[in-house]
């Protein structure tokens, strides 16, 4: 029996032999490697890059050729750079860094698109402003951003070189933000066939890891040269849209590709017990059918689902109950120790918010898409400001620490500059007193109790110079004084004046701004995973032996998922029913990814915590669907 078992637990061992084969450079194939929660896909992809160097590491350095991998983030760049020893074969870079290695150099061509990118913008916001009746904060901003992209269009060609950092800002006026250069790789790659052999050329095998959330634009432009260049070209994607957590991935990737491409499955969960895969195969079977199988070695595992009233009066007092509930079913007092490691995951980050206390910072920035991932991971330059340059220096002087505030302002401030000290020469004390006035102009704002607003340390950085202000902010950075109220009256015509903002635009970063600032010192701790809860986004690709996962709609507020919906107490909208009619990214289908992804961190025992305006009508579903059996749900 045991050498039966043994056997399952190796049924993907022909995996890494097919995806092997599909790596050879004389007759190239792409694939798509289907890993699910658990499956060890890491491994293969190790296993993969060690057998093509193995075999074909001469070839590779008289051609001057690397291997690439595309991962999603800095931490599983080293994870795999370690794993393959830091091979100098074996280029590993986020998406960001990799497409900006190759466009970086074609400043001419990066400048023809910006001018054309830039006044597109500015028609756009020139031809709503040309709607507008009344001056609104609203109209004010995006006044002062068509005079910013104006002023950014008019120095394009003094630009000789465009700079990119894509692990830090890019507030310079010769500096590419994150999503220009996206859109930059992706319109290159597909409109320019030199690009696209200078890329084979130098990588004729490219493995994309965590392809479900890579940019959409960038891998339509990838899968455009596998087509065109498929015959010295081998394109590997690793991943399950089933994790898809972001929504800029490709919604429709795994029917992306043509029939010739290799599409390997693995079967394997290595990390969950029994039950827990039993649980994640049923939330699952609706949308593909795929199952995994648990290893035999694998103690069973525990699962339970506890259901109470929406808006209940002291949640906390619940999640407690649970807890200790846990400990008594599962024999593992861990669960119930203010010291045991239970990892509480929310399902939308507004829970986060509110009860981690950044609610007014979160909610605008969260409602548009155009700044939503990048306060998600913490990339998004106009809150960077803030969370890397100016809380690090208040924290820094409160401490007693002056060190570690000139520490900062040389590294981020115009103020210490090279260049500024260069320019001071015999003047430097002067300099030096200039950078520690606006340090203390900055704490002055906490004098005699205050709490200032983010606006009011915009307001402050701007006026002293202590950093750089993003794009996004420039527009904010004035205070609003009659003499600019009336000058952008005389910029846009005779209107009236009013309160109320037009065309029901949401006021993202303005509505931002009013948030008090150490709001930032709770979101900080969230986006580093170090707060008490987490998401799945800032979960992705680990795990934890125990989990408690909390479902609150009510409390979540977020219109892109509904539980209420998955487990049946609530019904379906038009909009969902139109959009899977459509064969469009429903709510649901989000919403059970979601559940998906948190429930298979767990590694040992599992807790739900469900708070439903119907708790008997979710209990009844959830057995219905086969997620639970009757023994497994408690009623609080």
């Amino acid at each position: 029996m045991a050498e039966t078992n043994l056997a399952d637990d190796e049924v993907d061992a022909g995996v890494d032999v097919e995806i092997d084969g599909c790596l050879d450079l004389d007759q190239p194939r792409s694939f798509f490697l289907f890993a699910g929660a658990g499956s060890g896909k890491t491994r293969s992809l190790t296993i993969a890059l060690n057998k093509v160097l193995e075999r074909s590491r001469e070839r590779l350095r008289l051609h001057r050729q690397k291997i690439a991998v595309i991962t999603y983030t800095n931490a599983a760049c080293d994870e795999i750079e370690n794993r393959v020893q830091y091979d100098p074969l074996v280029e590993v870079s986020t998406i960001h860094s990799f497409v900006w290695s190759q466009i970086n150099g074609f400043h001419a061509d990066i400048r023809a698109w910006l001018e054309q990118y830039l006044q597109a913008k500015i028609d756009d916001l020139e031809e709503k402003q040309s709607k507008v009746k009344k001056i609104t904060p609203t109209s004010i901003g995006r006044e002062r951003e068509i005079q910013s992209k104006s002023e950014r269009l008019a120095e394009l060609p003094n630009i000789k070189e465009f700079t990119y950092n894509p692990n830090g800002d890019n507030v310079g006026r010769d500096s590419l933000n994150h999503a220009e250069v996206i859109a930059l790789g992706a319109e290159f790659l597909t409109q320019k066939p030199l690009m696209q052999r200078v890329l084979v050329n130098a990588f004729p095998i490219m493995l994309v890891d965590e392809s479900q959330d890579t940019h959409g634009p960038f891998m339509k432009a990838l899968l455009a040269v596998q087509v065109a260049q498929q015959e010295r070209f081998s394109l590997g994607l690793l991943g399950d849209t089933m994790q898809r957590i972001y929504g800029h991935g490709m919604d429709d990737l795994d029917q992306s590709f043509s029939a010739d491409w290799a599409t390997p499955s693995k079967a394997m969960n290595h990390r969950s017990p029994e039950r827990i895969v039993q649980l994640i195969n049923r939330i699952r079977h609706p949308v593909d059918g795929r199952t995994q199988q648990a290893r035999s070695d694998m103690e069973g595992g525990i699962v339970r689902l506890f259901i109470t009233q929406s808006e209940a009066v002291n949640p906390d007092e619940i999640e407690v109950a649970v807890k200790n509930r846990m400990a008594e079913i599962t024999e593992d007092d861990e669960w119930a120790s203010a010291e045991g490691e239970v990892k509480s995951l929310i399902l939308e980050h507004h829970m986060a918010a509110r009860r981690l206390g950044f609610s007014e910072l979160f909610g605008p920035l969260y409602k548009d898409k155009k700044t939503q991932t990048g306060l998600l991971d913490g990339t998004l330059p106009g809150l960077r400001l803030f969370s890397e340059r100016v809380f690090p220096v208040v924290e820094s002087r409160r401490r007693g620490d002056e060190f570690g505030v000139a520490a900062i302002l040389r590294k981020n401030s115009e103020l210490l500059s090279k260049q500024a000290f260069v320019a001071a020469g015999v003047d430097q004390i002067d300099m030096l007193k200039k950078a520690s006035d606006a340090v203390n102009a900055l704490i002055a704002l906490w004098d005699d109790g205050n709490e200032p607003t983010f606006q009011d340390v915009l307001y402050v950085v701007a006026e002293t110079g202590l950093f750089p202000i993003p794009d996004a902010l420039r527009p904010f950075a004035i205070r609003e004084d009659d003499g600019v109220q009336q000058e952008l009256i005389a910029l846009m015509g005779d209107v009236a004046l009013a309160g109320e903002h037009d065309d029901g635009e949401e006021p993202v970063w303005e509505a931002f701004l009013s948030a008090p600032f150490f709001q930032i010192k709770t979101y900080r701790a969230y986006i580093d995973g170090v707060a008490a809860f987490d998401t799945h986004q800032g979960v992705k690709g680990r795990e934890f032996d125990r989990v408690m996962v909390i479902i609150d709609d009510a409390e979540a507020r977020g219109f892109l998922f509904s539980f209420d919906k998955l487990f049946g107490v609530k019904d379906w909208t038009a909009t969902d029913l139109k959009n899977e009619e459509e064969g469009r990214d429903t709510g649901i289908d989000r919403t059970r990814r979601l559940l998906y992804v948190t429930c298979s961190r767990a590694m040992k025992s599992l807790a739900l915590v469900l708070y439903s305006p119907n708790p008997e009508g979710a209990k009844t579903h959830s057995i219905g669907e086969e997620w639970f059996t009757e023994g497994e749900i408690e009623i609080l």
